[in-house]
């Protein structure tokens, strides 16, 4: 009895009908890698970093040069300032947390171009890569020996 991979349960797309489909992806998502490369290189133009989440939330930790613009307040009014011939890179906490889709949403339905930042600020951290803060650390206390 040959048993079927479970890989395989559903055949594999044809070669250009699974590159349109990774092309499609690509054109919506931004790699942490690619960004800091840019921010690092100084070749962020055409482009605009989104921190979709609350302005606490922004002022913990934020990629340097993003915008607060929590995805809850966007409305036509509050990006009607935004420049439509740039794009915006949204992004949330993480992968568990779809603020950046929900703003790349609105921005999308509001006529801008967007993409997200794949693993929002939790990978970007991960990958020790800068952050701004607005707020200090607050440390956690010094150990005590209680012996």
């Amino acid at each position: 009895m040959t048993i079927e991979p479970r890989v395989l349960t559903f055949p594999a797309l044809d070669s250009a009908t699974a590159a349109a489909h990774l092309r499609a992806e690509l054109a919506l998502d931004v790699d942490p890698d690619d960004l800091v490369r840019d921010l690092t290189a100084g070749t962020q133009h055409g482009y605009v970093v989104v921190e979709t989440r609350t302005p606490e939330a922004f002022a913990s930790a934020h990629i340097p040069g993003a915008i607060n613009l929590p995805y809850r307040d966007m409305t036509p009014e509050s990006v009607s300032r935004l420049d439509r011939d740039l794009v915006y890179v949204c992004y949330c906490e993480s992968i568990y947390c779809n603020a950046a889709t929900k703003g790349a949403l609105k921005l999308a339905g509001l006529g801008f171009k967007v993409k997200r930042l794949s693993g929002g600020i939790t990978a970007w951290q991960a990958a020790d890569y800068p952050v701004e803060r607005d707020t200090p650390i607050r440390s956690a206390p010094a150990p005590r020996c209680v012996c």
